[in-house]
């Protein structure tokens, strides 16, 4: 008998990368595999959502977009140590096949793999590759794509997976959307751990000048920075609002079953669970994400009218509520976003990554001989 298959996860420390991540984990984990995850000191604090049954290991990375002169000096050493730690995991434990995710944790063990030839492949969420996928893209044997179509380096393949869900999402997915009408309504807006103070700033007056048609019948869940908790709930307490703000909901796929419009950054992510769940949707792209990625990753649901797309620069209270009443004010139009979001959703995102990996795993494992 063989012995019991490796995958090597290696991932960086935001929501973007690790739900993916974690999602894939959870499948090879029911296909049998071991299952480890790459990552450094920051990312291993996101790492709480994986089954216990993935180890983690730390390694050391850096980046050169943090920390002043001296810490970027040490950024080059930081890398070869951490690829040099996980080569030497990996020729102690071998894993049949390494997964990246994105993110600076993820280049130690990119990089051994590459040096130790080990099959790999990477899977960039965003619309355009991240700078450490960009570096891996053309020494990788596979790219998968979470956003389509996702801007390639010449002569690099992509496949189409989608953006990997967590189960949580999976479980809620295609629920029944009840369209807006004189009941109770409820209302997400989620800002992302990045760029959340513009809809802090913004939603709470936009919501507020709603005709009181609407404004009656709103309930509010607010994902706000911690210092920015207080001055937001005082807004909607001035505008007459119901609305629960906190930092971040563990529940987000519940809500997003449960509303009846979705105000959100366009993390790939977040596209992805509004996508799978099926949701109206008014979307707001980071203006300083890197290559206006969050652009790319909004465009599937703009062009199937299953969103409406707000630039950073154009962003008011006014166009805002004008947006909002266009959406909660005629039911059938709001039912309709919902049914085209659903379309341009892939529940079984995590299915065709399995398929890839384990394509990558039969080719290089020699045929038994007889």
């Amino acid at each position: 008998m063989g012995k019991t298959p490796l995958l090597l996860i290696a991932a960086g420390g935001t929501g973007g990368h690790m739900f993916p991540a974690q999602a894939l984990a959870e499948a090879m984990l029911a296909r049998g595999w071991r299952v480890k995850l790459s990552t450094d000191a920051r990312g291993a604090r996101y790492a709480g959502g994986f089954p216990s049954a993935v180890a983690v290991e730390q390694v050391s990375s850096a980046t050169f977009a943090r920390g002043g002169l001296a810490a970027k000096v040490m950024v080059p050493l930081r890398i070869v140590a951490g690829v040099v730690g996980a080569g030497v995991r990996m020729l102690m434990d071998r894993p049949t096949v390494v997964v990246g995710f994105g993110g600076y944790p993820s280049i130690p063990a990119l990089g051994a793999a590459w040096i130790l030839r080990c099959p790999r492949l990477i899977h960039e969420q965003n619309g355009v590759l991240g700078r450490v996928n960009q570096i891996f893209a053309p020494r990788v044997d596979a790219v998968a794509c979470g956003t389509w179509p996702t801007e390639l380096p010449a002569g690099v393949q992509g496949a189409h997976t989608g953006n990997p869900v967590r189960a949580a999402v999976l479980d809620r997915a295609g629920a029944g959307y009840i369209a807006p009408g004189d009941y109770p309504m409820d209302m997400l807006v989620m800002g992302g751990s990045q760029g959340a103070r513009i809809l802090s700033d913004v939603v709470p007056a936009a919501i507020g000048a709603l005709p009181p048609a609407l404004t009656r019948n709103l309930r509010i869940a607010h994902q706000a920075r911690p210092e920015d908790g207080d001055r937001v709930i005082a807004a909607y307490n001035a505008a007459g609002l119901v609305a629960e703000v906190a930092p971040f909901f563990d529940d987000i796929p519940r809500r997003l079953s449960e509303c009846q419009l979705v105000i959100s950054r366009a993390g790939a992510s977040s596209v992805a669970d509004i996508s799978v769940i099926g949701r109206p949707s008014i979307l707001i792209p980071y203006a300083a994400a890197t290559a206006d990625h969050q652009s790319a990753n909004a465009r599937g649901l703009a062009e199937a009218d299953a969103a409406v797309v707000i630039p950073e620069r154009l962003l008011t209270p006014q166009v805002l509520t004008d947006h909002i009443a266009a959406i909660l004010g005629y039911p059938e139009a709001a039912a309709h976003m919902a049914q085209n979001a659903l379309s341009c959703g892939l529940p079984d995102a995590t299915e065709r990554l399995v398929v890839m990996v384990t394509a990558l795993a039969e080719r290089a494992t020699p045929p038994a001989s007889h």
